[in-house]
C-alpha cells in the first residue's frame, strides 16, 4: 500500500460543516488506501493488463496506476501549462491575453474555456449538461481578494500542448485501452482540468452517461473511461470522489442518495489519493464528483477518454462535448486520427519506448507523421468528439 499523503491544510473552509467535512476526508482517505485498486502498471506474458488489475479496476470502477510518468515528461507537461495559462484569455469572455495577444482558444470555432465563480457549483441543481448535476454541492465563502471568474477546463486540449499529445499516445495506456475497450477502441475527449488553490469550484455528483441507460445492451463498461494523469497529484481536498462500485448500477438516483446521507457527504465515496505522475482510470458511469478546493495545492488533471467502438458507431448524439451528429465510421476514423498523431509525437521524444500499434490504422496501413506544419490540422478537432 502506498503511504497516505498528507492531507492538504484548508485555507479557506465550509464554516460551521468544516469539522464533519474534515472526519469524512480523513476517513475517506483511510477507505480509498484499503481498497486494494492502486499501484504500478502490469502486464502479463501476453502483454495484456495483468488480470488482477483488470479485476479490480471492474469490481470497483476506478484504479490508480502509480508512477506512470517520468520527471521529464511531467517537466514538459508544466511548461505547456504554464504556456497556456500565460496565453489564457485576460478573463471571461474576453478574446485577448493578459499582454493584448489574441487569447488561446479565440481563433477556435469551438469554446474551449471553461470559467468557474471562486468555490462555487455552476452544475449542481440545474438542468444543463442534460441534467446529470441534480444536487448542488455546498459552496464556501470565497476570500474578499477572489477574482470574479477561475479557469476551471480546457478543452481540446492536445491542439494547445504537445506535451499533452504526446501523454496521449502512452503506449501503456493506449494498452490499457484496447484491453479494455478492444483493440477497435474509439476516441472520446480530452481535456484539462485546473482546479486553482482557495478558488477552485465543485463538481457536483454526477454520470458521465447519458445515451444508454435504457439500452439492453447495458453493462458496466457501456459509457467507456476516462484516464485522469495528474501533475501535481491529489488528495482529499482537491481531488476527485468516487462511489466505488456504482459503475454497475445503472442510472443511479444521485438526488435520493444526497437526502439518504443528510447532506452532499456520500457515506461511501472515497478520494483520488494520487501523487505526481499517477494516472487514474475511471469508470464513466460511476457515481463522482468534487468538492470545492479550499487547500492551499492546485490540482491540474489530464483528462483523456476511450469508448469501445460498438458503444458509438451508428449513434446519434452530442451537445454536451460536441454538436450532436451521426456517429459513423468516416466520422470516427476521422476523430481517432489524433491517436495517430500521438503515438508519432510520442516516438519522436520519447524513442527508447516501443510505440503502440493502432490495430484500424495498422489494418489499413495508414500512417501519421507528427510535424509543426501537421499541428494545424488539429484546430477545432474536438469538434468531432464522440460524447454518449
Amino acid at each position: 500500500m502506498a503511504e497516505s499523503p498528507i492531507i492538504s491544510a484548508p485555507d479557506v473552509d465550509y464554516g460551521p460543516a468544516e469539522a464533519e467535512m474534515a472526519r469524512y476526508r480523513a476517513d475517506g482517505t483511510r477507505r480509498a488506501l484499503e481498497l486494494g485498486n492502486r499501484g504500478p502498471i502490469r502486464f502479463d506474458a501476453e502483454g495484456r493488463l495483468a488480470p488482477e488489475i483488470l479485476e479490480a479496476y471492474r469490481g470497483h470502477g476506478f484504479y490508480v496506476f502509480e508512477s506512470i510518468l517520468r520527471d521529464e515528461e511531467l517537466d514538459d507537461l508544466e511548461r505547456d501549462l504554464a504556456e497556456m495559462l500565460d496565453h489564457a484569455p485576460v478573463s471571461k469572455g474576453s478574446k485577448v491575453d493578459r499582454q493584448g495577444r489574441p487569447a488561446l482558444g479565440s481563433d477556435c470555432q469551438a469554446s474551449n474555456i471553461s470559467w468557474v465563480r471562486p468555490l462555487s457549483d455552476p452544475l449542481g441543481g440545474t438542468d444543463r449538461v442534460n441534467g446529470r448535476h441534480p444536487v448542488k454541492m455546498i459552496e464556501p465563502v470565497a476570500p474578499a481578494d477572489a477574482p470574479t471568474h477561475v479557469i476551471q477546463l480546457i478543452l481540446g486540449s492536445l491542439q494547445f500542448s504537445d506535451a499533452s499529445l504526446r501523454l496521449y499516445g502512452h503506449p501503456q495506456l493506449l494498452q490499457v485501452a484496447a484491453d479494455i475497450n478492444g483493440e477497435d477502441f474509439t476516441p472520446f475527449n480530452e481535456a484539462l482540468w485546473i482546479k486553482h488553490p482557495r478558488l477552485g469550484g465543485s463538481v457536483a455528483w454526477h454520470q458521465d452517461g447519458w445515451t444508454h441507460w435504457d439500452s439492453p445492451d447495458l453493462d458496466a463498461g457501456s459509457h467507456g473511461f476516462n484516464f485522469m494523469a495528474q501533475l501535481y497529484g491529489c488528495d482529499a481536498v482537491n481531488g476527485l470522489w468516487v462511489v466505488p462500485g456504482s459503475h454497475q448500477l445503472g442510472k443511479v438516483d444521485i438526488k435520493a442518495l444526497v437526502g439518504a446521507a443528510g447532506s452532499e457527504r456520500l457515506p461511501g465515496a472515497v478520494p483520488l489519493i494520487c501523487r505526481p505522475g499517477d494516472v487514474a482510470i475511471c469508470n464513466r458511469q460511476a457515481v463522482h464528483g468534487s468538492f470545492a478546493n479550499t487547500s492551499d495545492r492546485v490540482r491540474v488533471t489530464l483528462n483523456f477518454g476511450f469508448h469501445r467502438r460498438a458503444s458509438v458507431l451508428g449513434v446519434t448524439s452530442g451537445g454536451v462535448h460536441n454538436p450532436v451528429a451521426v456517429y459513423d465510421d468516416a466520422r470516427i476514423r476521422e476523430r481517432s486520427r489524433v491517436i495517430g498523431y500521438a503515438i508519432d509525437a510520442r516516438r519522436q521524444r520519447f524513442p527508447d519506448e516501443v510505440p503502440f500499434a493502432y490495430r484500424p490504422f495498422a489494418e489499413s496501413q495508414q500512417y501519421f507523421h507528427w510535424t509543426p506544419e501537421t499541428r494545424a490540422e488539429l484546430r477545432d478537432y474536438n469538434l468531432l468528439d464522440l460524447g454518449i
